[in-house]
C-alpha cells in the first residue's frame, strides 16, 4: 500500500536521482509535484513512466504552468489581470536573474539551468495566459493556433530536452503538435465549463460552417449541428495525435513509454466524448481511474 511515508520516500528518491539536494530547492520541487498530482492527474500518471531522475523536472514545468492558469481561471475576477501581470513580470525578472523566492519559479529556474530550456518559451506561455483575460473567442483556427502556440505548443517544446531525442530539431514539430492535441482535447471536454467562464475555444468559423452560434453552445442542449461540429474537431485533433506520434521513436528509449501512454490516455477522452454522444455542454466528460490504469499499467 502507498502509505504517506512510502510516497514521501519515493518522491525523495526522485529528487535524489535528479541531483536536487538543497533543502529549499527540494521544497520548491515538491510544491510543483503536488500541483501536478492534484490538477494534472492524467499527465501525472504518465510521467510516472519516466526515469525517477527526470520526473521532478517535468513536475516543475507543469507546476509553473498550472500556477499561472489558476490565476487566470480561479483568481479574484476584479484583480485577475493585475495579479497575473505582477506575477508574470516578477517571474520573468527572476528567471533572467537566476534566483527567486517563489517556489514554482525557483524550481523552473533550476530546470532551465539543467536542461537549457529557452526563456522565449516561458515568455510565449505567459503572453497566452494574458490573452485569456481579454480574448473570449477566436475567429479562425489559425487565430486559435496562435494562442495555442504559447499555451500548449511551447509546453511540448519545453519537454523536448528532458525527453532527450536523438535529433532535437526533428522532434520539435512533433512535440508542438502533441501539446496542441492535448489542449484541443481539453477544449472539447470543457466546452460548457469554458463557456461559463466567458470563453469559447472552438473557432467561430467552424461554428458558422456547421450552423452553430455561440448562443447555441449556451443552451446546454446538443443540436445536430453541434454534434457535427464536435465530430469535425475530434477528427482534427486525432490528425494532430497521429503526426505527434510519429515523433515518439525519436525520443530516448526511457522517455517513449511516458509519451506513448500520455497520448493514449488523452485519446481516451475523445473516445469518451463520442461514447457520451457529445454531451459536453452541461457536464465534463471523465475517464475513470480504472480505464486510465488499464492503459498505463502495461507500460
Amino acid at each position: 500500500m502507498n502509505t504517506p511515508e512510502r510516497l514521501r520516500d519515493r518522491h525523495a528518491r526522485c529528487l535524489d536521482a535528479a541531483g536536487i539536494r538543497a533543502p529549499g530547492l527540494r521544497v520548491a520541487f515538491e510544491r510543483c509535484r503536488r500541483l501536478h498530482a492534484i490538477y494534472g492527474r492524467t499527465y501525472y500518471l504518465a510521467t510516472l513512466l519516466l526515469p525517477p531522475a527526470k520526473r521532478p523536472f517535468v513536475n516543475s514545468l507543469y507546476g509553473f504552468a498550472r500556477y499561472a492558469d489558476e490565476i487566470v481561471d480561479n483568481g479574484d475576477p476584479a484583480g485577475r489581470a493585475e495579479t497575473l501581470t505582477r506575477w508574470s513580470e516578477s517571474a520573468l525578472a527572476d528567471l533572467r536573474r537566476g534566483d527567486s523566492a517563489d517556489p514554482v519559479c525557483r524550481a523552473l529556474i533550476h530546470t532551465r539551468r539543467v536542461w537549457d530550456i529557452p526563456l522565449a518559451h516561458i515568455e510565449a506561455f505567459l503572453a497566452s495566459m494574458a490573452m485569456d483575460l481579454t480574448v473570449t473567442e477566436y475567429a479562425t483556427y489559425g487565430d486559435l493556433r496562435r494562442y495555442m502556440y504559447g499555451s500548449a505548443a511551447v509546453i511540448g517544446l519545453q519537454m523536448v530536452p528532458i525527453l532527450e531525442p536523438v535529433d532535437r530539431d526533428a522532434a520539435y514539430p512533433h512535440a508542438a503538435a502533441l501539446g496542441e492535441a492535448f489542449q484541443l482535447t481539453n477544449f472539447l471536454r470543457d466546452v460548457g465549463e469554458d463557456l461559463r467562464r466567458g470563453r469559447v475555444y472552438l473557432p467561430m468559423a467552424d461554428l458558422a460552417a456547421f450552423g452553430v452560434s455561440r448562443a447555441d453552445l449556451g443552451r446546454e442542449r446538443i443540436l445536430p449541428g453541434i454534434r457535427e461540429l464536435l465530430r469535425f474537431e475530434i477528427h482534427r485533433t486525432r490528425r494532430l495525435y497521429a503526426f505527434a506520434g510519429r515523433g515518439i521513436d525519436l525520443l530516448a528509449a526511457d522517455s517513449r513509454d511516458c509519451i506513448r501512454t500520455a497520448t493514449a490516455l488523452y485519446g481516451r477522452i475523445l473516445d469518451r466524448i463520442e461514447q457520451r454522444h457529445y454531451e459536453v455542454l452541461d457536464r465534463r466528460v471523465h475517464v475513470g481511474m480504472g480505464s486510465r490504469l488499464r492503459v498505463a499499467l502495461p507500460a
